[in-house]
């Protein structure tokens, strides 16, 4: 009997190391993450850190895969943050060469991908949908809160076309900066969901947004004084998960509005938070927008985005 055909995923992003295994139906047939150590009070890894901690990570992911019955035949792996000539991070390098190394052995092809397609993909293959010609993508992570359009080409995959941000910090910045300052664990963002679940009332934080820009430093820096002033931490914590929410649905309303979109795909850590995509979700059906909130898992960085994209991409070879 012959070897089932599966096709790898690796991603090295900022704070996890991932790979995953899925078989040429979609069906995932191995998930391994690994998070990247940051010390207690710190906000962050510098790059050569995070390099250093792929380099370890990664081989032993690969390692630990189970493939009995199985044989390669093809790789997907994060290139690059970002769908731009300049777009360029270290961390994806070390990704990059393991996958570039075991496609030249094991004789398969590398299909390159950035780590904002990797969400996409991860958050189409959770939510079983197809996709449609037109969308939006919603990437909001400690390092991005980007409103991007995708469009299908001819080639079946997507341009990503920016249309909003924030101005300043990025959403994940944000509760980063007030968990930390709360004494919560970095990456704050789980500590701070559950935190926010204890608040009777939110803390009340102003947040700005024209069109299709947000800024949140203002609410960030009232939150950090409300710290100081001893405010109570779970309605502090409930106060940034308003003020982002509340942001993000104007801004998405207006995007969607002006480009005539229909449905809004979410993606990134911190869109893995179950009171923003209430918050969003709830703005947006008032507004015949459908929000498609993939599983919290394929949210959050992974490899599984890489692993479909593969998928697809060898289906198009094939066809």
């Amino acid at each position: 009997m012959p070897n089932k055909e599966v096709v790898l995923g690796l991603d090295t992003s900022c704070y996890t190391t991932s790979v995953a295994l899925m078989d040429l139906t979609g069906s995932l047939v191995a998930d391994a993450r690994r998070l990247l150590t940051v010390k207690p009070g710190h906000r962050g890894l510098a790059q050569s850190e995070m390099v250093f901690q792929h380099t370890r990570n990664l081989p032993d992911l690969v390692e630990q895969l189970d493939l009995t019955g199985l044989t390669v035949r093809a790789i997907g792996v994060s290139a690059k943050p970002r769908p731009r000539e300049d777009s360029y991070m270290p961390a994806f390098l070390t990704g990059l060469g393991m996958a570039r190394s075991l496609g030249k052995l094991l004789r398969v092809p590398v299909h390159r991908f950035t780590h904002q397609h990797n969400h996409m993909y991860a958050g189409l293959w959770s939510v079983g949908r197809e996709a449609p010609d037109r969308f939006l993508l919603v990437h909001i992570s400690g390092g991005t809160t980007d409103f991007l359009l995708c469009e299908k080409q001819s080639d079946g995959r997507f341009t990503l076309s920016p249309q909003g941000t924030s101005i300043d910090l990025h959403a994940g910045q944000f509760i980063d900066r007030v968990g930390v300052a709360l004494g919560l664990p970095f990456p704050c963002g789980p500590h701070l969901e559950k935190l926010a679940e204890e608040a009777r009332e939110p803390y009340p934080l102003k947040v700005w947004t024209q069109e299709a820009q947000l800024s949140l430093s203002g609410p960030c820096s009232q939150a950090l004084r409300a710290v100081e002033k001893g405010a109570d931490p779970a309605s502090l914590a409930l106060g940034v998960e308003r003020a982002i929410s509340r942001g993000l649905s104007r801004t998405l309303f207006y995007v969607c509005k002006q480009q005539e979109l229909h449905q809004v795909l979410l993606a990134g850590g911190v869109s893995a938070n179950g009171e923003l995509r209430r918050q969003i979700g709830d703005y947006l059906q008032k507004r015949q927008i459908e929000l498609w909130a993939p599983d919290p898992k394929y949210s959050v960085d992974g490899a599984v985005g890489n692993a479909w994209a593969a998928v697809l991409a060898e289906r198009q070879a094939g066809a």
